[in-house]
């Protein structure tokens, strides 16, 4: 998916959606900026405005094109009976490449995307290509055994200590594998978007 510039996307917003906002010099920058009273006629005032705005952080959040993010929206609001919030959050961090992030094995959901789609990824044992993969319950997400004597890996060992994994993955028998010990659970204060205003937004 084609991004753009990702500093001004940030600005428009006024989230860190992507890692390259959450630098100390781009906080700096936003601090100096003289702020704006008003969004002009993007609407954000509007309820309307405020919702497109929320699903717009959570899209770049993830990297999803509006064709992906709204099917996933859908399957989550589909279900009876259930919390459409956390079904959207489930299913989201249930995509291998950001289980790859959330266990540290590359510092952004962009990297993680082409190292599972270079082929350097394995779930329980068998390679996965497919970014958007769907891990369940007690699957093992590792690193190739050829991949990882890859320069891109040489001081995993440090990384893995000082990495704080989600509660609900675990650390495998070595520091190159993870296991996903139960359902995503994420905190609202983890997120830059709201996602229960996200739903809101497709519910009109």
């Amino acid at each position: 998916m084609r991004i753009g510039p990702k500093y001004k996307i940030c600005k428009r917003l006024g989230a860190s959606v992507f890692e390259k906002c959450q630098t100390q010099k781009f906080q700096l920058a936003e601090a100096r900026a003289p702020r704006k009273i008003s969004r002009g006629k993007r609407g954000g005032g509007t309820d309307f405005g405020i919702q497109l705005l929320e699903k717009q952080k959570a899209r770049f959040t993830y990297g999803l094109s509006e064709t992906q993010f709204a099917r996933y929206v859908g399957e989550a609001m589909e279900k009876r009976g259930a919390d459409s919030v956390q079904g959207l959050m489930s299913r989201l961090e249930s995509r291998l490449d950001n289980v790859v992030f959330r266990a540290g094995f590359v510092k952004t959901r962009r990297a993680a995307r082409q190292l599972v789609s270079h082929g350097h990824v394995q779930v329980n044992g068998r390679r996965v290509t497919i970014p958007s993969y769907q891990v369940s319950v007690n699957d093992k997400v590792a690193l190739r055994e050829g991949s990882r004597v890859s320069p891109l890996f040489a001081t995993r060992s440090e990384v893995a200590a000082e990495t704080k994994l989600p509660e609900w993955l675990s650390m495998g028998g070595d520091h190159f594998a993870v296991e996903v010990a139960k359902a995503p659970v994420v905190a609202d204060t983890e997120l830059p978007f709201n996602a229960g205003v996200v739903i809101q937004f497709y519910s009109r």
